[in-house]
């Protein structure tokens, strides 16, 4: 008896098995196209993304559709996204594609609720996804795709960026660059780096406004995101401080120095920093590798800007060298350009003495002139 039970209980295991066999085997469609059997319990549609609180946009690396600019995701396709996940009340997690076939292929596969079409303006949802079609359809007009653009262009534009402009040098007669030179000179002693240097950085950043405040998020005199405030242990509340944020910024100038120490050069290794600190390592590496691809002196910044440049053109940036994809270089490349301007032009200047700093009174009375805390 024993025996028949076991035998019975195999039984029923095999029969189980074949009946979700045949429910995973495909069937083939009128047309001839071969279609998955899929229950209806099993469909991820506009409930279940409510549900679970994320949408995921499949997309490609680009200027229309996406990519990071100073810490801040932007591309008119992922925006056009970002707004409908706020529609239906969601967060958006974006999986990047190598190109539209693979994009195209994943969505089929359901790897992702909606895509980011080659025209742009449209978002094709997975074609599992009637509830989320509607939603989209309802929720999309051409004036959308308008205030987009509008947005984005306002983003990229100095316009965006809460700052008062002060004067590039306080007392050129007088030696004085800044109110701040003597924070410039005790934080840069310990990464060896020249103080003009940084001032000139400093003015490019914020024109010395220690309230400045850009739409991505960066605060204060050397305009510090707040994910690189955390990881240099800048509390968040003292973003604005000026010292404060003189010093942060000089551990992150030290930890760039360390990430591009390959660069035997100083003076060139200076320019793959500061480029860094405005556009990102990973972006200046991947102009570095196209560099060293074409045979071209990777080490040398008059090189690698090029590439920079070249960074936002599809045959660049979509190259599978490239890990980082689309780059604005024409804003990085001028960056390094204009701060070593400055700085040739601070080197001029020779302070009263080192680690100026000025009376009591008169600082206090150019705080108050300028309202500065």
């Amino acid at each position: 008896m024993k025996l028949k039970g076991i035998y019975i209980v195999f039984l029923a295991v095999i029969l189980v098995a074949c009946h979700d066999k045949q429910q995973q085997e495909p069937v083939v469609a009128p047309w001839g196209e071969m279609v998955d059997s899929i229950e209806a319990d099993d469909d991820f549609d506009l409930e279940e993304i409510q549900g679970s609180g994320e949408m995921i946009l499949l997309t490609l690396t680009g200027p229309e559709y996406y990519y990071d600019y100073h810490g801040r995701h932007l591309g008119t396709q992922y925006l056009l996204a970002e707004k409908f996940a706020a529609q239906i009340g969601v967060r958006l997690r974006v999986e990047v594609c190598r190109d539209s076939a693979e994009m195209a292929e994943r969505l089929q596969a359901d790897e992702g609720d909606i895509m980011a079409a080659t025209e742009v303006g449209r978002l094709v949802p997975s074609p599992s996804k009637n509830d989320l079609e509607r939603e989209l359809q309802a929720w999309y007009k051409p004036e959308i795709l308008d205030e987009v653009r509008k947005q984005e262009a306002y983003l990229l534009s100095n316009r965006s960026v809460k700052r008062r402009v002060f004067s590039p040098m306080l007392d050129r007669k007088g030696g004085i660059i800044s109110h701040y030179d003597g924070f410039f000179q005790q934080y840069c002693k310990p990464i060896r780096w020249e103080w003009h240097l940084m001032a000139a950085q400093c003015y490019q950043e914020s024109t010395f406004d220690p309230k400045a405040t850009s739409w991505a998020g960066a605060k204060g005199l050397m305009q510090i995101m707040p994910a690189t405030a955390d990881h240099l242990g800048l509390p968040r509340d003292q973003m604005y401080d000026p010292e404060k944020s003189i010093a942060a910024a000089a551990r992150y100038i030290g930890e760039l120095e360390q990430t591009f120490r390959d660069i035997a050069d100083r003076r060139e290794r200076t320019n793959f920093v500061l480029a860094a600190y405005n556009g990102g390592s990973h972006h200046i590496r991947d102009a570095m590798a196209l560099c060293q691809r074409d045979g071209r002196d990777s080490h040398q910044w008059s090189n690698v800007s090029e590439y920079v440049l070249k960074l936002a053109q599809p045959q660049y940036y979509n190259d599978p060298i490239v890990k980082y994809g689309y780059m604005r270089g024409t804003e990085t490349a001028d960056y390094v350009s204009k701060i070593n301007q400055r700085w040739a032009d601070y080197r001029q200047v020779k302070s009263p003495r080192q680690g100026f700093t000025q009376s009591p009174r008169k600082a206090q009375k150019q705080k108050n002139k300028y309202n500065i805390e």
